[in-house]
């Protein structure tokens, strides 16, 4: 609906009365205070830089935060974390420095279940919220941009709503919960000095070619498609134009290039989708500025909030739901491990296992969790990546009853419906063939492999 002009001026003058420096909002924060940043590309960047200034004068701020994509001020300023308590959704590069350092604290979720824990556990320990978002509309509204899972839940529960406009900030098309009224705004700080902050693809490597190849094959056209972070979207994207794959649908929780790539070549037309048909369904979008331009204002992606992108029973909707992850290691028994290694957080659980369940659940859908064979230690030794048992500390992301789809650089196996022993067998098919005699060895010594199973083919 049309606002007048009396309308617009209104909140044109409601907007001038509510624009403070960043260094004043930043003095908003006192000691002890519960600090939210927003998330991804939302990390309030010039609100950060001024609140790192006040370091010496704080004590006891507890912050949290989820991925930034630049390196917070305040732990620069306090990297010993004595005077910012820091907590992190998903740990990033910085996150995982500052960890090492003992500064920075991580918080176990499944991204499905964020605004509710905000909403209902959270409800009274957000003191203030810095959130990063587009100028505002003449109907009065600020747009969360580029990433959303769970940024109106943190309006709707924060004591003090700060934000922080940023011209670089997408306009996305919702979906629900993507926008935020001025009335509902306590302050407002204008961000002229930095852009939203990239997010660099990874390199492609021949493991990731060979492991879209294994994927690819079993994707068939219509189908939906879910796919994680790293290189191995974009090998994935390249092998399904190359196989000439048909009218896919996107159902994600991360928009990325190789999405759009797969739009611009036609091969993502969303036509067949059960579930939102012609609209790439997500939550966030993180890459290049050329991917802001491309999600600014583009009505044939909704993006939603986590409670409808993560959900597996909405997820399950999409027939032919592909969900394509990745993972650090996997064991015989086939647990997998995808955010630790040992007791040192490297990522989260995020989407992962609700994307698991969800693809598993759609009708022809399949859920793939994808990793190299091997990976060298801090000595430089080849290591493998799938191991007899996880060791002390690492995280069980998802747990075997829960696993289809294992894939890596040497081939592709199925668990649902096999035993321990054929498990077992499967997964030492895929590993690098280096270790798969020390494996199947092990295997047998604990009795994963039984004596009468030792020479039956798993599949036979």
């Amino acid at each position: 609906m049309e606002k007048s002009k009396a309308d617009v001026m209104s909140y044109r003058q409601e907007y001038r009365r509510k624009l403070i420096p960043a260094a004043e909002a930043a003095g908003l924060v006192k000691s002890g205070m519960w600090v939210e940043y927003g998330q991804v590309t939302g990390f309030p960047l010039l609100i950060d830089e001024e609140l790192a200034k006040r370091t010496g004068e704080l004590e006891r701020v507890k912050v949290r935060a989820f991925l930034p994509l630049t390196e917070p001020r305040i732990l620069m300023a306090d990297p010993r974390g004595a005077h910012f308590v820091y907590h992190s959704w998903h740990y990033g590069t910085f996150d995982r420095k500052y960890q090492d350092k003992g500064a920075a604290a991580h918080i176990p979720y499944n991204l499905e279940d964020m605004p509710r824990l905000y909403r209902e556990f959270l409800k009274d320990r957000v003191d203030i919220l810095f959130i990063e978002v587009t100028p505002m509309s003449q109907e009065g509204y600020f747009n969360f941009g580029a990433y959303m899972f769970a940024s109106k839940a943190m309006c709707d529960v924060a004591k003090t709503v700060v934000v922080e406009v940023n011209e670089s900030q997408p306009w996305v098309c919702g979906g629900s919960d993507e926008v935020i009224h001025i009335s509902e705004v306590d302050y407002i700080v204008a961000n002229s000095k930095y852009e939203l902050a990239e997010f660099p693809v990874s390199a492609t490597t021949k493991a990731d070619e060979r492991i879209a190849e294994h994927i690819v094959g079993l994707i068939e056209d219509g189908a939906t498609i879910q796919l994680g972070t790293g290189g191995l979207p974009n090998a994935v994207g390249k092998q399904m134009i190359k196989h000439g794959l048909k009218d896919l649908g996107i159902h994600t929780g991360l928009f990325t290039e190789s999405m759009m790539e797969l739009i611009e070549a036609g091969v993502v037309t969303g036509k067949k989708k059960t579930l939102n048909p012609g609209k790439a369904v997500c939550g966030c979008a993180m890459g290049s500025k050329k991917l802001y331009r491309y999600v600014d204002r583009n009505d044939t992606l909704a993006f939603f909030s986590s409670t409808y992108t993560h959900d597996p029973q909405i997820i399950a909707q999409n027939n032919g739901q592909v969900a394509i992850n990745n993972a650090i290691k996997v064991d015989l028994r086939g647990q997998v491990c995808a955010e630790s290694a040992g007791y040192r957080q490297i990522s989260a659980t995020g989407g992962l296992l609700a994307f698991n369940r969800g693809a598993y659940m759609s009708p022809g859908g399949k859920a793939f969790i994808c990793l190299y064979s091997t990976y060298k230690d801090n000595d430089g030794k080849l290591k493998s990546s799938i191991v007899l048992d996880l060791e002390a500390g690492d995280v069980v992301s998802v747990p075997r009853t829960e696993v289809s789809y294992i894939v890596t650089e040497h081939g592709v196996v199925n668990l649902k419906g096999m035993s321990s022993w054929q498990r077992a067998k499967l997964l030492i098919s895929i590993a690098h063939p280096d270790f798969r005699a020390e494996l199947e060895e092990a295997a047998m010594r604990i009795g994963l492999i039984t004596r009468g199973a030792a020479g039956l083919e798993p599949l036979g």
